[in-house]
């Protein structure tokens, strides 16, 4: 117990910009703590989401509401992995070879791609929030498990991704992760988002469209980049998110209306 709680910590430390002055020990218990700790994180920064949208409703009008919660979402994760698909966005645009590719990921400096992809990724991240906001058919506790639940559930995607996509190099980040991901972490792991299903029957959707997500990103990945990693990982705990918001969109205003 003491290392999975150790583990979470180091989960909030890699995964957010939460401060935990700890200095916590990168060992196999901790890391493997870490792992199954991935969805719970998410549950933590939906549950402050959701905590800032229960006082800004009375407070700001919608559309502000729905750009400060977005805010607040990137203020959570630090940019950590905004700055992920940045990197694929500038590897992508480049139209170059395998090598350069994997290259323009480890370069720090930002190219006119990554500008772009970050833009419209935010922006239409701001209009589905927006959509949920002013929808006239979902309830706020039903926007709350949708916001406990897709942060949760784009941690999950990039640990499935991570467990089942071999990794570019024998180095990095990604590597050191995966050398200590199995079955086991990934069941504990998935554990939290099964029990809220029972309360929100809405999530069987949600999660029957991440696991096509993770059909079409472990194939797109393969084929693309020959391998994971941590750049890709960022983009598609990104890439999940947006997902996420699209297909609740569409669902209550296109199948509930």
């Amino acid at each position: 117990m003491i290392s999975f709680f150790k583990g979470f910590l180091l989960a909030l430390q890699f995964l957010t910009r939460i401060p935990i002055p700890l200095a916590l020990p990168w060992e196999k218990s901790t890391i493997r703590g870490a792992l199954t700790s991935f969805a719970l994180v998410g549950f933590v920064i939906g549950g402050l989401l959701i905590s800032f949208l229960y006082f800004a409703y009375p407070l700001l009008p919608l559309w502000m509401t729905a750009f400060a919660l977005l805010s607040l979402w990137v203020f959570l994760t630090g940019g950590l992995h905004l700055d992920g698909l940045m990197d694929v966005a500038d590897a992508l645009g480049s139209n170059g070879s395998l090598e350069k590719q994997r290259v323009i990921m480890k370069d720090p400096h930002v190219g006119s791609f990554s500008v772009l992809v970050v833009i419209f990724h935010l922006g239409w991240k701001t209009l589905f929030i927006y959509g949920l906001l002013t929808s006239e058919t979902l309830e706020f506790y039903q926007l709350s498990f949708i916001l406990l639940s897709i942060p949760a559930s784009s941690r999950l995607l990039a640990l499935f991704l991570l467990y089942d996509v071999p990794v570019m190099k024998r180095e990095g980040l990604a590597f050191e992760w995966k050398k200590y991901l199995t079955v086991k972490e990934i069941i504990f792991a998935c554990l939290p988002i099964i029990i809220i299903l029972f309360f929100a029957p809405i999530l069987v959707l949600l999660l029957t469209a991440y696991f096509f997500l993770f059909l079409i990103g472990r194939i797109w990945i393969k084929r693309t980049f020959h391998g994971i990693n941590g750049d890709l990982v960022g983009a598609s705990i990104e890439g999940g998110e947006l997902w996420g918001l699209a297909i609740v969109w569409i669902y209550i205003s296109f199948v509930m209306v």
